[in-house]
C-alpha cells in the first residue's frame, strides 16, 4: 500500500479496541476532489485502503439480491489482481504489472475470489487467486493479513470462505506441518473464562484479548460458512462453553460468546475508547451472518431488526460496503432487504457505483434457503467484515494484523 499508507506505518497508530484510527488514517480515506476514480468503480471515497475489498462486497450483495452487476465494474475488480493471483487493496494503474511494492493481500484476495465465484464465469481468476492464497498459508495453518504475519481469526476465516466458494475443502488444505485452517482457529479460540471468544492482539499490552468482530468471523470459518448464510430451518439450542479442541467446539464457543454480549440490547458496542456504550452497527452486522450460520436465527432476526431500524445515517456515511454488510445480514436472517427499516438496501447500493445490467424485480430477486447445520467441511459463502483501513498491531516481539477495520458506529 503505497503512495497508500503502509500497514507498518499505521502500527504506531492503530491498536485494536485500544485506538481509534489514526487522523492521517482519516484524512487519506476522505474522497479527493481532485483523483479521478475508475468508473467501474462502487464509492467514492479514497479506495486506496478498501477499493477491492468494498468492490467485492458489493458484487457479492447484488448477486445474492438477484441483481447482475454492470460489466465493467466486474473487469474492474478482475483486472486488479496481480499475475502472482493475489489482489491489493487498491491499483491505480492497473495497466501496470504488480512488481516487489504491490502489497497483496489475504483479505482482499478471498474477498474478490468469493465475489467472482459467486458471480461465475471467472474461473481463470478464482482459480488463479486460490493458488495465491494457498501459497501463503502459514505452518499452524491459517493466514495473516499479508504473507508472513502471523494468524488471526478474520484472516483466516476469510480464506475459508474463498476456499469453499471455489469448491475446496478447507479442511484438505494443509501446510506442510500438517495443519489445516480449522486447527489454527482451533489455537486461535479463547477459553470459557473469557466466554469463549476469539481475540485479536492488543498492541499495548501484547495480549490477546476477546474480539466480537474476530469472533463472528471465526464462527463462520470454523463452520465452513462466510458471508453469503441462509436462515436455519429451525433454531440451535445455545451452546454451553467447553474446551475448543475442535474447529466445531470453538464455534460453539463463539457462539455462546456472541449471543451473551448481544445480551438483551440486540447490539454490539463499540470497542473504541470513550465509546463502550456506543452501538457498533458493523459488527453487529457480522454477528448476525455468524449467528445465522450456526443456527441461532431468532437472535440474528432480533438483532437484524435493530440494524433495519438504526443503520441508515451509518450505510449514508459509509457506502458501499456498508449497504452491501446489510443486505448480507438481512440476507442471512430472512428479511427483505428492499425493505429494510423502510428503506431499499440494493437500490441505495446500485447508486454507489455503475448502473447494473439488470434491476431485478421483487420476484427475480433470490430468495433464501433453508441451510441445516453443517461441519467444517461444508461448503460456504463468503466471509466476513469490511475493510476501510489497516493497521499493523505491533507490540515487544509481537506483529499482530488488525484487519478490521475503521467502522463508524451510530
Amino acid at each position: 500500500m503505497n503512495v497508500r499508507r503502509s500497514a507498518a506505518a499505521l502500527a504506531a497508530a492503530v491498536a485494536l479496541g485500544t485506538a481509534a484510527a489514526p487522523a492521517a488514517l482519516a484524512d487519506e480515506a476522505s474522497p479527493s476532489p481532485s483523483a479521478a476514480l475508475p468508473s467501474g468503480l462502487y464509492g467514492t471515497a479514497n479506495p486506496k485502503f478498501d477499493g477491492v475489498f468494498r468492490q467485492s462486497y458489493a458484487l457479492l450483495a447484488q448477486d445474492v439480491a438477484g441483481v447482475r452487476p454492470a460489466e465493467k465494474a466486474v473487469d474492474w475488480l478482475t483486472g486488479q489482481q496481480c499475475a502472482s493471483g493475489g489482489f491489493p487493496a487498491y491499483r491505480a494503474d492497473a495497466s501496470e504489472p504488480c512488481d516487489s511494492k504491490t502489497q497483496v493481500d489475504s483479505n482482499s484476495t478471498a474477498a474478490a475470489v468469493q465475489a467472482l465465484a459467486a458471480l461465475g464465469g471467472q474461473k481463470k481468476a478464482v482459480d488463479k487467486g486460490v493458488s495465491w492464497l494457498k501459497s501463503v498459508q502459514n505452518q499452524d495453518g491459517g493466514w495473516g493479513y499479508t504473507p508472513g504475519l502471523p494468524s488471526d481469526a478474520n484472516s483466516t476465516g476469510i480464506v475459508i470462505g474463498a476456499l469453499a466458494a471455489a469448491g475446496q475443502k478447507p479442511a484438505a488444505q494443509t501446510s506442510q506441518q500438517g495443519e489445516s485452517p480449522y486447527d489454527a482457529l482451533t489455537k486461535l479460540a479463547m477459553d470459557c473464562g473469557t466466554g469463549g471468544a476469539f481475540g485479536l492482539a492488543d498492541a499495548r499490552s501484547g495480549r490477546t484479548v476477546p474480539n466480537a468482530d474476530a469472533t463472528a468471523a471465526g464462527v463462520l470459518g470454523a463452520l465452513g460458512k462466510g458471508l453469503v448464510v441462509a436462515p436455519a430451518d429451525k433454531d440451535a439450542k445455545e451452546p454451553r462453553c467447553a474446551p475448543a479442541d475442535s474447529a466445531k467446539q470453538a464455534a460453539a464457543n463463539g457462539t455462546g460468546y456472541l449471543l451473551k454480549t448481544l445480551g438483551t440490547s440486540r447490539y454490539l458496542k463499540s470497542s473504541m475508547p470513550g465509546s463502550t456504550d456506543k452501538p457498533d452497527v458493523g459488527n453487529t452486522a457480522d454477528a448476525v451472518v455468524a449467528l445465522a450460520a450456526a443456527g441461532q436465527g431468532a437472535q440474528a432476526k432480533k438483532s437484524a431488526q435493530w440494524l433495519a431500524g438504526h443503520s441508515a445515517a451509518w450505510a449514508k456515511q459509509a457506502g458501499p460496503a456498508a449497504y452491501a454488510q446489510l443486505i448480507l445480514a438481512a440476507h442471512a436472517a430472512g428479511l427483505d432487504p428492499r425493505d429494510f427499516g423502510g428503506a431499499d438496501l440494493v437500490k441505495q447500493l446500485n447508486a454507489t457505483g455503475p448502473a447494473p445490467q439488470q434491476q431485478a424485480s421483487d420476484e427475480g430477486t433470490k430468495k433464501p434457503k433453508a441451510d441445516s447445520d453443517s461441519d467444517s467441511d461444508d461448503n460456504g459463502g463468503v466471509s466476513v467484515w469490511w475493510i476501510i483501513g489497516v493497521g499493523l498491531v505491533a507490540g515487544a516481539g509481537i506483529g499482530f494484523l488488525l484487519s478490521g477495520r475503521k467502522k463508524t458506529g451510530l
